[in-house]
């Protein structure tokens, strides 16, 4: 059964897909602008403009459409009479309107496409080991690389250019890499401060290859592994462990999310772990399943999920151990392999 056949089988309208990630997903079609309507009977119809035309014309399964630039509107006037769904959490009000105004009755609908990526075939399993296989091969090298004294950007763009001499298509996101206070920041960006001694530093990266991501972090230590600094490490690496150890078919992302933060609640540590556990990865590096307190998620096998449970400690250092994990039939491989013992760098 294809993709858009399994996408039919629960249409209850014709479905008008507007976000370019989830016609990809469908269709293997890339571009800056295209749409594919799918009808209840599992017919595709795979609409875009002259530019990408030559290339749409040999996209199998769906029958394609030549339209002008103003997809939309073009759109509308076709679709113009007809009970339409659409994609809202992916189509502005302004854009809702148009259709609207063309006389489309359009119904809301949100999460249908989404839900068929949560769950890789082996085909999209296989990309995303090359992605991670990739970054262990990358994060290994960096944890040879010289770190005092060079400054996060330049860390930062080694990385990048580490991602396509190792193969990949490039990153999947924008690296972070803080040091000290700076890990302190769940979402920092890269400063063009020198890394000192004596301090953590939290590298967040991914590749892609082939569109799927990969999403990885380790912390390391610019200075011996103690005191302190080792004590959060190892607290927060534990954290990571019992996240890891709670992955299986048929948990709930909720569950999975409170398992990682039993022993930070017991050290006292509780409100410095603030996000959620993780979030699945695939096409997008934020997609289905989210693993995190408000999470109404049920793992299954063919989920890929991060664990990432972090530490953060303003002013001082953060903490952030994530591995990528495939959910199996009794469990969850680690697709991310690269050590998580403390590494010391120069």
């Amino acid at each position: 059964m294809t993709r858009t056949e399994r996408l039919a089988a629960g249409l209850e309208q014709p479905l008008l897909v507007t976000s370019l990630v989830n016609v990809r997903y469908l269709t293997g079609f890339v571009s800056s602008n295209a749409a594919v309507l799918i009808d209840p009977a599992g017919e595709g119809t795979l609409f875009t403009d002259f530019r990408y035309a030559e290339a749409a014309s040999h996209v199998e399964g769906v029958t394609f459409e030549q339209m002008p630039r103003a997809l939309l509107a073009a759109l509308a006037e076709r679709l113009s009479g007809r009970k339409i769904g659409v994609e809202t959490p992916h189509l502005s009000l302004a854009d809702a309107d148009v259709l609207r105004n063309a006389g489309v009755d359009v119904v809301a609908t949100a999460g249908a496409v989404e839900a068929l990526r949560a769950v890789k075939d082996e085909g999209e399993l296989e990309l995303m080991r090359r992605a991670a296989a990739i970054s262990d091969r990358v994060f290994g090298e960096l944890a040879r690389e010289p770190f005092v004294g060079r400054t996060e950007t330049e860390l930062a763009w080694w990385i990048e250019q580490a991602w396509h001499e190792a193969g990949a298509d490039g990153s999947s996101f924008a690296p972070v890499v803080a040091a000290a206070e700076n890990g302190a920041r769940p979402h920092a960006s890269p400063r063009d401060v020198a890394i000192p001694a004596g301090t953590l530093v939290v590298v967040d990266a991914g590749c892609a290859v082939e569109g799927y991501a990969s999403d990885c972090t380790r912390t390391f230590f610019t200075g011996e592994p103690a005191g302190r600094p080792r004590e959060v490490y190892d607290l927060c690496l534990a954290a990571q462990l019992d996240g890891l150890a709670a992955v299986a078919p048929g948990a709930h992302g909720r569950e999975v999310d409170e398992a990682s933060r039993v022993a930070i609640g017991e050290a006292g540590l509780a409100e410095r772990y603030g996000h959620g556990l993780g979030h699945g990865v695939g096409l997008e590096v934020h997609e289905l399943p989210t693993l995190r307190r408000e999470s109404d998620s049920v793992l299954a096998p063919g989920n890929v999920v991060t664990v990432e449970p972090g530490l953060y400690l303003p002013g001082e250092l953060g903490v952030r151990i994530e591995d990528m994990v495939v959910v199996t039939g009794d469990g969850c491989e680690r697709l991310t392999t690269v050590t998580k013992e403390p590494v010391q760098v120069d």
